[in-house]
């Protein structure tokens, strides 16, 4: 999932700074699991944002919503349709893709981002989340028993261990595991160490905006 984390607050209140009807929107997809956008966020923020208006004697008014998915249009248009002229502002909480969704299919609306979005990631434990995928557009997750050494090795190494690692450390960093020991292991748990053999192939990089296209798809929603 997509991880994010708030803005501090100074920053957003710079950015509202002269708004008096503020749409606070959330999103129920992956900024909720990652507890930055979803209601519980919203709704802080939402106080947040009132109490220092009235710290600074201004009348701030803020609107509560959360859509589905907020980079689906058709999430988030119907909720915004139908609260129209109630703000004159957008604080999005959600990743950058849900706020340039939004901003898209309102031109003429100001979106403002609440959030930083930082990674694609998986949680850990409880309030910890780990980067685990770049989005390189060309996995190779089905030969390293499901461990992205793209992402999780500190040089982005494709052809094995660089030989620095200790006590299944990496050499970088003594808090952050060797990613390609971890893939030896994992490897020989599932008797598929041959795929260690094999000559690493050069990596098919995307360009980047990516876009992906499904004619399939395309000529189902035309019927």
């Amino acid at each position: 999932m997509i991880i994010a984390q708030r803005k501090p607050m100074e920053e957003i209140q710079a950015m509202i700074d002269g708004f008096e009807k503020i749409l606070v929107l959330g999103c129920r997809g992956c900024t909720t699991v990652c507890c930055a956008g979803g209601a519980k966020e919203v709704e802080t923020l939402s106080t947040l944002i009132r109490m220092d208006g009235k710290q600074k004697g201004k009348t701030v008014n803020t609107l509560e919503a959360s859509t589905e998915l907020q980079c689906e249009p058709e999430s988030v248009r119907p909720i915004l349709e139908k609260l129209a002229n109630q703000y004159d502002v957008v604080l999005s909480m959600a990743c950058g893709a849900g706020v340039q969704t939004v901003a898209k299919l309102f031109p003429d609306l100001r979106v403002l981002p609440a959030l930083n979005t930082n990674f694609i990631g998986m949680a850990e434990e409880h309030g910890v989340w780990t980067e685990v995928c770049l989005a390189c557009g060309d996995c190779i997750l089905g030969k390293t028993a499901g461990i992205c050494p793209v992402t999780r090795c500190a040089k982005g190494l494709l052809n094995g261990a660089c030989g620095g690692a200790s006590e299944g450390k990496c050499e970088v960093s003594k808090d952050r595991p060797c990613a390609w020991q971890e893939i030896y292991h994992a490897l020989k748990c599932l008797n598929m160490l041959n795929y260690l053999k094999e000559k690493s192939q050069v990596k098919d990089w995307p360009i980047h905006p990516g876009r992906v296209v499904r004619e399939d798809l395309r000529e189902v929603e035309a019927t």
